[in-house]
């Protein structure tokens, strides 16, 4: 099965448009990306909350150990500190969920960005790429196995407009029916290019 027609200009056409929907991923990519990293920007409060909630909670516990060091009443000082340590500690995870949420608001806001838009456009050239090839192989397999050109030419006088079968025969069907080998050959090869294969030579 081949992807791409024999003709070079319908080649070149293919290759364009491979190209082009290879580029059309990488800048959604990079669009998702930045969005990604726009929101994620968002996170900057949360790890400020963090470092203060570390900060303030490491503090609190240095002061408790010091205040314990007190004789008699060393324990009783203590408990105040460990309990503002512990609502410190709060603080931090407070920070750190605040962050987490960021982070997972930023992956599913860059994927809703990115993926649309290439899932729409991929999968219709795909659609396409996998339809020509499809055809494409049919009308080999037909060629090869020396169909008569009739048959092409047939399907070129029922599918192509009429502007371009004005351009083959001024009467393209009556040339046709008549058996006009010239017309029947040019009817033929319009519609074997169509599929990107090249008309037998003979």
């Amino acid at each position: 099965m081949s992807l791409y027609a024999d003709h070079p200009a319908h080649r070149t056409r293919q290759v364009v448009g491979d190209a082009a929907v290879l580029a059309w991923v990488v800048v959604w990519a990079l669009v998702g990306r930045a969005v990604h990293d726009a929101v994620s920007q968002l996170a900057a409060p949360g790890r400020t909350l963090e470092d203060a909630g570390t900060s303030l909670e490491e503090g609190l516990q240095q002061a408790g150990e010091r205040v314990a060091e007190v004789p008699f009443v060393g324990d009783e000082l203590q408990a105040p500190f460990d309990s503002a340590g512990e609502a410190a500690g709060t603080l931090t995870q407070a920070g750190v969920d605040l962050q987490d949420g960021v982070a997972q608001a930023a992956t599913v806001a860059g994927w809703s960005v990115a993926l649309w838009p290439i899932l729409v456009v991929v999968t219709l050239w795909v659609w396409a790429r996998v339809r020509f090839a499809r055809r494409s192989a049919s009308a080999r397999r037909l060629v090869a196995a020396g169909t008569d050109l009739d048959l092409f030419a047939l399907r070129a006088l029922a599918r192509l407009p009429l502007t371009t079968l004005a351009r083959v025969s001024d009467d393209p069907a009556g040339d046709w029916r008549r058996g006009d080998e010239a017309v029947v050959r040019r009817l033929a090869d319009l519609e074997l290019r169509s599929v990107g294969v090249r008309l037998p030579t003979g």
